[in-house]
């Protein structure tokens, strides 16, 4: 059986309540795992005291990105006007 794909492997920074203010910037972004800084943080207020931690995801999103990924239908107003029924700006341009 083959390993899934760690491609998109992404990590959250979890934060304790001594966590710092460089911390708390990065609060809900998430990182690639290959682009996650390191901890401490460079910024860290106390780096001797730090009790940060990553949280990983199977992927770098957070949820679905479309409304058709939930099972949901398209609103009407989305869905294109089909401009075909119209005959053609030539003269001799048939239906």
């Amino acid at each position: 059986m083959k390993k899934p794909d760690k491609k998109w492997h992404a990590v959250t920074l979890v934060l304790h309540n001594t966590s710092c203010a460089a911390a708390a910037l990065c609060r809900n972004t998430r990182f690639l795992s290959k682009d996650a800084p390191r901890l401490p943080l460079s910024a860290c207020s106390h780096p001797d005291q730090c009790r940060c931690v990553f949280r990983h995801h199977d992927d770098r999103r957070a949820g679905p990105r479309r409304t058709a990924d939930v099972g949901g239908a398209l609103p009407d107003e989305n869905r294109a006007v089909n401009r075909r029924k119209a005959r053609g700006r030539r003269a001799n341009d048939k239906r």
